[in-house]
């Protein structure tokens, strides 16, 4: 299955407007301006998912996972390497960015912000579809890449395709990059083509 270059456009559109929202959330949380990238979009096969993040992302990374249900349902994560998650850590509590492994601190941040931003994500599929999405509390693991998409596939069997964001913001000057995957079931990846092509046509 793939995403037409319209498709991708948008679904980048859609993703913006919802991410207009979060950045405003997260303006709110730190007490600074958040300038968000607009974000890129790409889809893949499950399988292939750890060969699309390596590039990007690699050694130990920082996820925020959150499943979802409803008349689309999956698993929503937002994936970050140490150097954004620790640099996260210490733009939003003023601690030291150490270089070691995300304590409870950079989790708890790790976690509102993977919140917010999955949020916006999430909330705008629901939007377009005219559903309700239902979310369940957010968590924070640490692993290896390999591990991570490992544990998604085996959980949750009948989720096909991985659609990736690309969801870079800059607070005081400071750039952080993290990737938004959103894994779906064929079923779900079909009604929100659908909803797409129907938005577009408006």
């Amino acid at each position: 299955m793939i995403l037409t270059a319209e498709q991708k456009d948008a679904l980048a559109e859609l993703i913006n407007i919802g991410f207009g929202r979060a950045a405003a959330s997260l303006s709110k949380l730190t007490g600074h301006r958040v300038h968000l990238e607009v974000p890129t979009v790409m889809m893949c096969p499950v399988g292939e998912l750890s060969d699309a993040l390596r590039p990007y992302i690699d050694g130990e990374i920082a996820s925020v996972h959150q499943v979802f249900s409803g008349p689309v349902a999956g698993d929503a994560l937002l994936v970050l390497d140490q150097r954004s998650g620790g640099m996260l850590k210490e733009l939003l509590t003023s601690e030291p960015a150490l270089p070691l492994s995300i304590d409870a601190s950079a989790r708890e941040v790790i976690t509102e912000v993977g919140n917010i931003l999955l949020n916006a994500c999430l909330g705008m599929f629901g939007n377009l579809l005219k559903v309700q999405v239902s979310f369940t509390v957010p968590h924070v693991t640490l692993e290896g890449l390999e591990s991570l998409v490992e544990s998604v596939v085996v959980e949750r069997e009948g989720l096909r395709y991985a659609l990736v964001v690309h969801a870079g913001f800059k607070l005081k000057n400071s750039a952080v990059n993290g990737y938004l995957v959103i894994v779906l079931s064929v079923a779900s990846i079909d009604r929100l083509i659908r909803a797409i092509d129907h938005w577009e046509r408006g």
